[in-house]
């Protein structure tokens, strides 16, 4: 992510065994020999984008490639630990612009690599729904702010984005204190003068911020937030990113830890990629090669965690849904008898 909660405890990383159980008709699976005799280990990150991603390609290495596969579930940190340990082969989302200490270290001592780019194109920053600039002649919605476009233009609107509870500001809706881009966007509130015009909204849980952007949507009344991508919301809800001065890297990390507030920046956007551990990369180089080739964007995935969302799936219906519908994203990571397999699992 992304700025996840900062001071979230790490969960205790134990196997349970997920496995899709998923068996290939015989003939298939005659076919597909896997290269290691052991369950491939995932790492199980507690969100849903990671999540979405272990499904996928969990479920192409049992069905093309005949392997079992497992998921040791928990929090970043030790899941990443347990990749430089050998305990973790497969880490299917690694933040490289926010990437923890556990898996540098693990790089410089050469027991772990990134193979791949799951996706480059990550979002983060302070968004309206585009019916606010653009207005949505489907639902009879009106333009509301169509010379919106840039924190700039923030102070002219305090009255479209007011605050209920403190009448006169505007109201603006941060992160759950805690997370990390609570304390960067509080900091860019000061930075671009809002603090006084703006209520800096902090909701209880990442659920609740979620909920008030879901419920300014179908309501169709104006809402100023945080937010980022890939995730259902972005996928579900059309949403405009307003401008700020491009990403300096300086700047940003003073906005961080809060040591100038003077000036602030874009968030970076994200580069966010697959890694494994090295034993595993020279035990499984076909599963490597498949894992080096996995691609998809941040658009694709909202879309796919919008449908997990909108169905009420799990991950392993979402992989499903995605395998099935998008064959000319995955077929391209594969040969084709393991794309054989797939499909006809499906």
């Amino acid at each position: 992510m992304k700025f996840l909660p900062a001071g979230a405890a790490a969960l205790m990383a134990i196997g349970l065994g997920l496995s899709f159980q998923l068996n290939a008709s015989p003939a298939h699976a005659a076919d597909a020999s896997c290269e290691i005799d052991r369950p491939v280990m995932f790492a199980g990150l507690n969100y849903d984008s990671a999540l979405f991603h272990n499904a996928v390609a969990r479920y192409i290495i049992e069905k093309g490639y005949g392997c079992q596969t497992d998921a040791l579930p928990g929090d970043t940190i030790p899941l990443l630990t347990g990749a430089g340990k050998g305990d973790i082969d497969v880490v299917m989302e690694i933040w490289r612009d926010n990437v923890a200490d556990a898996w540098k270290k693990a790089e410089a001592a050469g027991t772990v690599k990134q193979v791949g780019v799951n996706f480059d194109d990550a979002v983060e920053g302070w968004f309206v729904p585009s019916f606010v600039i653009k207005g949505d002649k489907e639902r009879g919605i009106e333009p509301m702010a169509p010379d919106l476009k840039s924190v700039s233009d923030l102070p002219k609107y305090t009255k479209l984005f007011e605050d209920a509870e403190e009448p006169g500001k505007g109201r603006f809706y941060n992160c759950p204190s805690g997370w990390v881009c609570e304390k960067v966007n509080s900091n860019k509130l000061k930075a671009y003068g809002l603090d006084d015009s703006y209520t800096n909204f902090r909701p209880g849980t990442g659920a609740a911020l979620s909920a008030a952007i879901a419920s300014a949507n179908k309501r169709a009344q104006p809402i100023l937030f945080y937010y980022w991508g890939p995730t259902w919301v972005m996928g579900l809800y059309d949403s405009v990113k307003l401008e700020e001065p491009a990403y300096n890297k300086e700047i940003f990390d003073k906005l961080k830890d809060g040591s100038d507030t003077s000036k602030a920046t874009a968030y970076p956007q994200s580069t966010v990629t697959v890694g494994v551990n090295t034993g595993f990369m020279k035990s499984a180089p076909k599963l490597t090669e498949f894992l080096s080739h996995y691609h998809t964007s941040s658009a694709l995935v909202s879309e796919m965690l919008a449908y997990m969302q909108d169905e009420g799936e799990k991950p392993e219906g979402a992989a499903k849904h995605f395998l099935k519908e998008k064959q000319d994203v995955w077929t391209k990571w594969v040969p084709e008898d393991v794309a054989a397999r797939v499909k006809d699992s499906l």
